[in-house]
């Protein structure tokens, strides 16, 4: 009910909002009574933002739940993620500029290794490369299934997107991958009876794939998730009343920003630093930019804590640049929680920054999650992050007389 009262509120202005999303921040410290990543980092670029805004922890989907990235991402864009239930697959093919059409069922694709008795090892494959995941991708677009069309479209490292077009195919479907090593990777179910010729052929794509893959080392098989069909949710040109742009490299965070109406730029390059300067380039021709930074979370769930520490440094030495362009609206937090003593994502509230001329400041000592659990904005639905931001941006009339 709010999200809808609140979408008649929001106003234009001549203002400028950015979202910066670490993925994964959150974060928990290696021993009790110790520093999380984002603690452990040193930051005093961060650290000065943070004295001057207001903070607090957003819980990206309900207390206790883990969220993938995907709800992560719609909540804090404003969206419930409840309401707007969107598959992986769909994502990672928007992502990589993939048209799906109302026949098309996407999935989202890892290659991964089986041992000789079909035993998962590691569900990435050492995240190949991307320049080998292509190669592969290659011999996948082989495969050939009767009465279908496959679209195999490589991602990023050791992902890739699956697109299978024909009428009447349904995507409530179990997924292939197990979520662990140790255990085999398990047949894909219908979940509906729409969806029976779909698990057919999903089951039939990964047969195929096995013994193509099978002398190929260290991606000798894969794993399919996330199934679904081209979802519509509101645009956020319409419902926010903004020109928003997306920065990002990795293709399902590109994927979720086309799907709510953001433009998508190029990025010439891959580094943080290569994306800090699309945003730069771009900066007069926007008012909202979302910017995206995977490494947080690649190392989280790696169980790489140093490495975690590391990519938040990185991102604190970028800082200043965003800050140099003067923005209306300051966001800084995280679409979830990924804790590298955990090595996966987590329920764990997510720390939150707003800076903002007009904000209370709380005036606390660092940007960490002791510190957000004291700040002023409190414990909030990830969803209510955009009213606070746009508020600040001028963008939200009074209501009532």
């Amino acid at each position: 009910m709010f999200d809808a009262f609140f979408r008649k509120q929001v106003i234009p202005a001549e203002t400028r909002v950015a979202m910066l999303i670490l993925d994964g921040l959150g974060g928990l410290a290696r021993e009790p009574g110790g520093r999380t990543e984002l603690e452990t980092a040193h930051t005093p670029n961060l650290d000065a933002l943070a004295k001057q805004s207001a903070l607090g922890l957003t819980i990206p989907i309900g207390p206790g739940i883990a969220t993938g990235s995907g709800p992560g991402h719609l909540s804090i864009f404003g969206y419930d993620p409840l309401e707007y239930e969107i598959g992986r697959g769909a994502l990672e093919a928007l992502g990589v500029d993939f048209e799906l059409g109302p026949d098309d069922v996407a999935a989202r694709g890892n290659f991964c290794t089986i041992n000789q008795d079909g035993i998962l090892t590691d569900r990435r494959a050492g995240r190949l490369p991307t320049s080998e995941s292509t190669r592969l991708v290659e011999i996948l677009r082989t495969i050939k299934i009767e009465g279908v069309e496959l679209f195999v479209e490589p991602v990023k490292e050791h992902r890739f997107a699956l697109v299978l077009r024909a009428p009447g195919l349904g995507a409530a479907l179990s997924e292939s991958d197990p979520l662990v090593t140790g255990a085999a990777p398990l047949e894909i179910h219908a979940l509906d009876e729409p969806s029976r010729r779909t698990a057919w052929i999903a089951n039939e794509f990964l047969a195929q794939a096995r013994a193509l893959l099978q002398n190929q080392t260290p991606a000798n098989m894969v794993l399919l998730r996330g199934f679904a069909k081209f979802p519509v949710v509101p645009q956020y040109p319409d419902i926010f009343k903004l020109h928003p742009a997306a920065i990002a490299v990795n293709g399902m965070y590109r994927g979720v920003a086309r799907l709510v109406g953001m433009d998508v730029l190029e990025v010439d390059g891959i580094s943080l630093a290569d994306e800090f300067t699309t945003l730069e380039k771009h900066w007069q021709e926007y008012d909202f930019f979302y910017l995206h930074f995977k490494k947080t979370d690649t190392c989280g769930e790696s169980g790489d804590f140093d490495g975690k520490v590391a990519a938040i440094e990185e991102f604190d030495a970028q800082l200043p640049r965003l800050m140099a362009l003067q923005p209306d609206v300051v966001i800084i937090t995280g679409d979830h929680s990924s804790p590298a003593v955990l090595k996966s994502h987590s329920w764990h509230p997510v720390p939150l920054l707003i800076n903002a001329k007009h904000v209370r400041p709380d005036g606390l000592e660092g940007f960490g999650e002791s510190a957000c659990a004291r700040g002023s904005l409190g414990q909030i639905p990830a969803r209510h992050v955009m009213p606070i931001a746009l508020a600040n941006a001028g963008r939200v009339a009074k209501y009532g007389a």
